[in-house]
């Protein structure tokens, strides 16, 4: 019988190893059967309180209490959403406003945090209703009448304009994408996760649902290690890591550092990136430090839940090469739009568009926002087909690898010339001296700033670049940096660049 719900993960994985550890941080861990009972309590209180079908907010920091919660809302029928009280006030605010919640799960810890915003709906505490009495009638129920398009969670993402958009996905596409992920990154029941990114963020289910569904185990790993890059080799070691799906930076982070000549991951042969482009320089030197590991670059937008294109990277890469985004993951099709909304030749850059079951089901109380990137496929004349326009352009080379180029936000007009932001980035990070770089451009004054960390000094840097770039391309302004400002999810933080070039 065919899977339409992500907890038949859970159900089957807990009668096979009940008592391995299924979640962790650096202080507590829960077991399968810990995360059975405590979600199915969760579920069952909900039901009792009459909430079924709605949002329920789980304000909780990174645990793996959060985690149980999650499928607690998914047992009684409903669908989590992830707020960590570490999110920016006015951003919780926005979101709280757009949902309108019945009901918020938050530990003693978040309680006080959660009063101060004035919330009228149910406050439920997780270690109460965690060990509340299981209803199996009323669960028993719920399931028998939910279905695979139900959806599980909302996830907020702000996209360039900085204003939160809760992405619906349902059961369908998040077993779809789990299955696939599964399949191409060779998880197994021996797969150990360290996870990097927040739980408010859809890059956790890399690690949330592959380990329900083998019987994994994953350790949510402390955000304060991903700043000393020696400690977090020493966590994976410590931890028997041997798979990470993580962000470049957070990457790059450590092999910039020279990390690897002190120490380096034993365990890990597994690393998946993304949502970013990897500068060779720093990816030639993890393939450098772990010769047996497998490298894939994987690219997808929250909207498709989760990644959709993987490449697996088998070969050092010269200084001048970018790592493909490859090919769609199965039972997905990739297609680039031109501007006249043509398909792309071999060579041709367009506007990156996805099909299929990977969709996610739309933005909350947006239709308007949903309708101008979930559209009808303009290849398709005959019958309803949406897509998603990813507003990220690509091109297929030779092989028929997707080729990421850049976001369209980041394509700019400078000098009488089209520009790509990327390409001037890719040319700063490999010079000797620099570990990473950020290119931005002042539309208003027609400038280009370049923002980096590294030894190297900016005069240097400047007449380096000379050498490598048309005098168009080259930065009005360069900036050196002590460290480069990232976000909660460890990606580039260009809103607060932004601020500083603007000397906000």
């Amino acid at each position: 019988m065919k899977q339409k719900n992500v907890l038949e993960y859970l159900e089957q994985t807990v009668v096979r190893v009940p008592e391995k550890v299924a979640y962790a941080d650096d202080s507590f861990e829960l077991t399968f059967k810990q995360v059975f009972d405590q979600s199915r309590a969760v579920g069952s209180a909900l039901l009792n309180r009459g909430l079924t079908g709605e949002p329920i907010v789980v304000f909780m920091p990174k645990h793996p209490k959060t985690i149980a919660a999650f499928f607690g809302c998914v047992y009684g029928g409903n669908y989590y959403v992830p707020i960590d009280p570490e999110m920016p006030r006015f951003r919780i605010e926005l979101i709280f406003a757009n949902l309108c919640p019945k009901a918020v799960i938050c530990d003693e810890g978040s309680l006080e945090a959660l009063q101060s915003f004035n919330y009228v709906g149910d406050v439920l505490l997780y270690d109460e209703i965690a060990s509340s009495p299981i209803d199996e009638a009323e669960l028993r129920a719920v399931r028998e009448k939910q279905i695979d398009t139900d959806p599980i969670y909302i996830v907020f993402t702000s996209g360039s304009t900085g204003v939160p958009k809760g992405v619906v996905a349902c059961h369908r596409s998040v077993i779809d994408y789990i299955e696939q992920l599964s399949e191409i990154l060779s998880f197994s029941e021996e797969t150990r996760f360290a996870n990097q990114s927040p739980l408010y963020f859809d890059a956790c289910l890399k690690e949330l649902y592959p380990t329900i569904k083998f019987g994994a185990t994953a350790y949510l790993t402390p955000k304060q290690l991903f700043m000393f890059p020696i400690k977090l080799v020493e966590f994976l070691n410590e931890h028997r890591i041997n798979t990470v799906c993580w962000v470049v930076s957070a990457l790059t982070m450590i092999s910039a550092f020279n990390t690897f000549e002190k120490v380096k991951p034993e365990y890990l042969h597994t690393i998946a990136f993304g949502s970013e482009v990897f500068p060779i320089k720093q990816f030639n030197r993890w393939r450098a430090a772990l010769p047996n590991a497998k490298f894939t670059n994987l690219y997808g937008p929250t909207e498709t839940t989760g990644m959709c294109c993987f490449y697996h990277a088998t070969k050092d890469f010269a200084p001048d090469e970018v790592i493909p985004i490859g090919r769609p993951f199965p039972n997905r099709e990739i297609i680039l739009l031109t501007e006249e909304n043509k398909r792309a030749e071999q060579g041709q850059v367009g506007e990156i568009c996805v099909r299929g079951t990977a969709l996610t089901l739309g933005y909350y109380h947006a239709f308007e926002k949903t309708n101008e990137v979930f559209v009808q496929n303009p290849l398709n004349d005959r019958y309803p087909e949406l897509i998603y326009r990813t507003g990220d352009l690509g091109k297929w080379n030779e092989q028929g690898e997707l080729i990421f180029i850049s976001r369209k936000d980041y394509q700019i007009k400078h000098m009488g010339h089209r520009i790509e932001l990327g390409e001037i980035e890719a040319n700063v990070n490999l010079l000797e001296g620099v570990s990473m770089s950020c290119c931005l451009f002042d539309k208003e004054k027609d400038k280009i700033e370049l923002f980096y960390v590294g030894e190297l000094p900016e005069k240097e840097l400047f007449a380096l670049l000379k050498d490598k770039l048309p005098r168009y391309m080259l930065p009005n302004k360069v900036r050196q940096l002590e460290s480069l400002p990232l976000t909660a999810n460890g990606k580039l933080d260009r809103m607060t660049l932004k601020k500083m070039m603007h000397g906000e």
